[in-house]
């Protein structure tokens, strides 16, 4: 019951709303389960659910036991076929399991509103660690709402409590990837929660600068329309890992919103990877729009390799700490 399957727990946090962070935690969650571990991803911004949004299961419900939520399934750890892409992804490999919670699975609407007091966002939060039936995970992504408001509050509380006891994994509660927009605008409120991970002794894993670039979706550039680096600045400057950049690319969006796999046109590279899809002539947008898994989809997204780079990292600095 509660937090006592899981292995690791990583809080995405980030002082600033609009910085994409629960585009960052669902992309960590498929990274981290195309890499063949099992992942749950905890949604705790309360007022504004949109996990659910990002895996594509808005009309899930969650089922009750005795005791307890259980975690809607997104994907069962299963085999994925080779493919023979461009993108240097063209091995079998086995995924992990994905499930996820939220709040929006419990509101008769999508559009409903959450107007809540401090108190019963707290008891709400509280709820979700103690009583989410979780199978045995990997990793715990939890992702937060903007500020260091009574939610995170609550949450640092209660995981504290829960992480140290005799029975938990040592270091449970691995840390924070926290995430801005290169902006100083943006920075400059992010800087607030680095503040917050100190004085409450959360281990900061890394900064990700997200929306750092655009992928155009009509040639091969991508161009780093709201600047590029202030992230990377912010990492130096506090002495915590910087992880990476990730820009905005329309294919992933679409993706997200329709469920079409990503093309790209020739010459597209993205980090020094060749993005071009062989098979863009001929696929169509028929077949793009496929029955298929997520997360297999995502494997053709620009985004991909880079979280990939970017989660083998963040595990190998986790499995030092231990």
């Amino acid at each position: 019951m509660g937090l006592d399957n899981i292995n690791k727990i990583i809080l995405v946090l980030s002082g600033k709303g609009g910085v994409g962070k629960s585009s960052i935690t669902a992309q960590l969650a498929l990274t981290l389960s195309l890499q063949g571990r099992s992942i749950g991803v905890l949604d705790i911004d309360l007022t504004g659910p949109s996990i659910p949004r990002f895996f594509g299961i808005e009309a899930a419900k969650v089922r009750q036991a005795v005791g307890g939520f259980i975690p809607v399934p997104i994907h069962d750890a299963q085999p994925l076929p080779s493919r023979g892409t461009t993108n240097g992804d063209a091995g079998d490999r086995a995924i992990g399991a994905l499930s996820c919670m939220s709040l929006g699975f419990l509101l008769a609407s999508r559009s409903d509103a959450v107007i809540w007091r401090g108190p019963k966002k707290t008891a709400m939060v509280r709820q979700f660690l103690t009583d989410v039936m979780w199978p045995d995970l990997d990793y715990l992504l939890i992702d937060t709402p903007p500020g260091t408001s009574d939610e995170h509050i609550s949450l640092l509380e209660n995981l504290l409590k829960q992480t140290t006891s005799p029975t938990s994994p040592p270091n449970q509660l691995a840390g924070a990837v926290v995430v801005t927009t290169p902006q100083a605008i943006s920075t400059s409120d992010v800087k607030k929660e680095l503040n917050f991970c100190k004085k409450t002794g959360i281990r900061v894993l890394g900064v990700v600068e997200n929306m750092a670039g655009f992928v155009c979706p009509n040639c091969s550039e991508c161009t780093n329309v709201f600047s590029k680096g202030g992230g990377e600045v912010m990492a130096r400057e506090f002495e915590v890992p910087f992880l990476g950049s990730v820009p905005i690319d329309p294919a992933f969006v679409q993706l997200i919103e329709e469920g079409v796999r990503p093309v790209y046109p020739k010459g597209t590279v993205i980090e020094g990877r060749d993005m071009s899809s062989v098979e863009e002539e001929s696929n169509g947008q028929a077949n793009r729009k496929d029955g298929g898994l997520l997360v297999d989809k995502y494997r053709d997204c620009s985004l991909s390799p880079l979280f990939d780079d970017l989660v083998s990292r963040l595990v190998a600095d986790i499995r030092s700490r231990d």
